[in-house]
């Protein structure tokens, strides 16, 4: 089941008061972004906000269920919570809970190692490529090399361009 455009426009134009709201469509849902940070998501038309062990209480206490988008595999922590119905409708209270889920985002991306300079990537180095000289090496005079192979066409290539001469 997809998301509907109906409600996504309904939450994006409730999180109006969130700085630098942007939406991206994935899979089956929509992200939300706020200043680069993905803080929420809407799957299967429910708001999921991104929680942690401070906030996740608040979530579990009013019943909000966990982001599950393959219901059969077994139950694991969550991150991501469905937003209670009342906080939906108070548009105030959304942009309060999508704060603390943007808090709580960027809280992770400070957490994660810094990234490392492009030489210290840990990857392989390229080896230089192979370069196949300019010209091929002389196996036969001069004298001896059609027309086509000085051209660099195959004797096939060189006798269609013959044949299309003759025809026109």
């Amino acid at each position: 089941m997809a998301i509907s455009k109906q409600f996504a426009e309904y939450v994006i134009e409730q999180l109006q008061g969130l700085d630098r709201l942007t939406s991206r469509r994935m899979f089956s849902g929509v992200g939300l972004y706020s200043d680069g940070l993905f803080f929420g998501l809407l799957y299967h038309d429910r708001l999921y906000f991104r929680t942690d062990d401070t906030t996740r209480p608040e979530y579990e206490a009013r019943g909000s269920e966990g982001f599950r988008p393959r219901p059969n595999i077994a139950r694991m922590k969550m991150r991501y919570y469905t937003v209670p119905a009342d906080v939906l409708e108070d548009t105030e209270e959304l942009v309060k809970w999508a704060r603390k889920a943007t808090a709580v985002a960027l809280a992770v991306e400070n957490a994660k190692p810094a990234k490392k300079a492009s030489g210290e990537s840990g990857q392989r180095k390229a080896r230089p490529r192979k370069v196949a000289p300019a010209t091929p090496p002389a196996t036969a005079p001069a004298a001896a090399i059609s027309t086509a192979a000085r051209d660099g066409r195959t004797r096939a290539a060189a006798t269609t361009k013959k044949r299309a001469k003759t025809i026109r």
